[in-house]
């Protein structure tokens, strides 16, 4: 009797327990998990992308996912292998791609391919063509209009008058049209523009090419300003001004604030850069391949369309004007440059002395 007791308490025990329900794989256990995250970055010729971008988006990632695995991959401007590599990480079951593109309409079977294999993209300062899901950039728009602004305001103080040169982006990069705009709204009606051209690749050699062919058609003493839309153009364009003759404080914008831009502006062979505050937008890009990665639904503060989708979710920075007073109070005090980067040439010691850079 106590035997067949004491089966029964272990078949109502055992029947009790049942089977184990099944743990809800909802967002928080993802994280846990952790993910596959390409990171596709367009080329090495503008340092931000590896010196900046990269980490700052490795590290926020690793912050909200300590389990994700990163694949950091660069195209170095060829968007063939950027196609193929987005290919490569579709297959290699990637949950989410954070993509820059060089090549943004090129780019598109490939961000298609990847949306029907359930791979989410956040495209990356730079919009995308295709069913991307998410984007973080700058004001674009905004840039072009700040850099635009500022070349009228340095012309008109310098007293020439003739014609300015343009150096706008490559027309594979979709920002390009943006800055453009931005820029001509500032400068159509208020200054001649005698030259304009489309720089492919962001290339620093060929916007000295072009600015040499410019100056020759326009005449040197004509040239009375340069827009370049990044700084890159802009280093390109002063190197034609030195070797033509031309005022070595000749108006000149650019863009990303890198150091050799920053150390032109000290010098007064540039007038005026952007800075766009990397960290946020790498920061932005993290949340977003994470949210998505996880299931979470996500927001933005706007929304954007690109040519094949309509209400993207899209997180928009606001970028800032640097000029050689500002330098301390923007890109040394957020720590994107160190006074030793910055102040390092001997020729410029007495320059962040006089700025108060020490």
């Amino acid at each position: 009797m106590r035997v067949f007791l004491a089966l029964a308490i272990i078949v109502v025990g055992v029947a009790a327990c049942g089977p184990e329900t099944p743990v809800p794989d909802g967002p928080a256990a993802k994280v846990r998990r952790g993910f596959k995250i390409g990171l596709m970055l367009p080329d090495k010729t503008t340092p931000r992308w590896e010196k900046f971008d990269r980490p700052y988006i490795t590290s926020s990632v690793a912050q909200l996912c300590p389990n994700c695995q990163i694949i950091p991959l660069n195209a170095e401007g060829d968007p063939v292998a950027q196609r193929r590599q987005l290919d490569q990480l579709t297959a290699q079951g990637v949950k989410v791609v954070i993509l820059t593109p060089v090549d943004a309409r090129g780019i598109q079977p490939s961000v298609d391919q990847a949306a029907r294999r359930a791979v989410k993209i956040v495209s990356y300062d730079r919009l995308a063509q295709g069913a991307i899901e998410a984007y973080t950039s700058f004001d674009n728009v905004d840039v072009g209009r700040l850099q635009g602004q500022a070349l009228v305001e340095a012309v008109k103080a310098s007293g020439r008058k003739g014609d300015i040169i343009m150096l706008n982006g490559p027309t594979t990069d979709p920002n390009s049209d943006e800055f453009k705009a931005g820029a001509h709204a500032a400068i159509d009606g208020r200054l001649r523009i005698g030259a304009e051209y489309d720089t492919p690749g962001w290339s620093q050699d060929e916007a000295e090419r072009e600015t040499e062919m410019a100056m020759d058609r326009l005449g040197t003493d004509n040239v009375v300003g340069i827009y370049a839309a990044n700084d890159g153009l802009a280093g390109g364009a002063a190197a034609s001004i030195r070797d033509s003759g031309l005022a070595p404080n000749t108006p000149l914008t650019g863009m990303d604030a890198d150091l050799d831009a920053i150390q032109r502006l000290m010098l007064g062979t540039q007038t005026m850069t952007i800075y766009k505050p990397i960290q946020p937008e790498a920061q932005n890009a993290a949340q977003l391949a994470v949210d998505l990665g996880a299931g979470r639904p996500i927001q933005g503060t706007s929304m954007v369309s690109n040519d094949t989708k309509e209400d993207i979710p899209a997180e928009i920075t606001r970028a800032i004007v640097v000029t050689r007073a500002t330098i301390k109070d923007t890109v040394i005090k957020d720590g994107f440059w160190t006074v030793n980067e910055v102040c390092g040439p001997p020729n410029l010691k007495p320059v962040c002395q006089q700025l108060g850079i020490t």
